[in-house]
């Protein structure tokens, strides 16, 4: 194991604010490959994913999701959706193993993110899925906002002895 990869992950953190610089073409598809490497139950695959960098999307997302004001400031977001016509098994598992690898892909090519939740929450899926005009088989889990990062957050450890257990609780 690569301790750079280790630092990459404990460099991930939940960044939300981002300067004027868009993000590459090559480095959204560098994310897309990245989510779609994630392990996936059975091998379903049930995700989808929104590329949004129209600002008048951005900016509606902003208003759509009660957390989501660094939006209207960000180059970029993705949404990971479910395709239920896939499974209705697993898909938010599969979907947030995509997110985190595009997490630290964001993390790896030194851009920020932010995960701002969506699914189970009815209303949020709801004003999500009327922005991005998503059919009823298709549930957004999240949105995931990113840019170029204007602030600097230092890289942590968030481990807590207390919550591991060997062998049995």
């Amino acid at each position: 194991m690569s301790q750079e990869f280790i630092q990459t992950i404990l460099a991930r953190r939940s960044i939300r604010k981002y300067t004027d610089e868009p993000v590459r073409r090559e480095h959204i598809n560098t994310l897309l490959a990245a989510a779609m490497a994630a392990p996936s139950a059975s091998n379903r695959k049930p995700w989808q994913f929104i590329v949004v960098t129209e600002r008048q999307t951005l900016n509606a997302l902003a208003e759509a999701h009660p957390h989501g004001k660094m939006l209207a400031n960000a180059a970029l977001c993705i949404s990971v959706c479910g395709d239920l016509t896939e499974t209705e098994r697993y898909w938010a598992q599969d979907c947030s193993a995509a997110t985190e690898n595009i997490l630290l892909a964001v993390t790896a090519l030194g851009l920020g993110a932010v995960w701002l939740g969506v699914y189970p929450k009815d209303d949020r899926v709801a004003a999500v899925r009327q922005v991005l005009q998503l059919p009823h088989t298709i549930t957004p889990l999240n949105l995931i906002s990113i840019g170029h990062p204007a602030e600097e957050k230092e890289p942590r450890t968030q481990y807590d002895e207390a919550r591991v257990h060997w062998e049995r609780w």
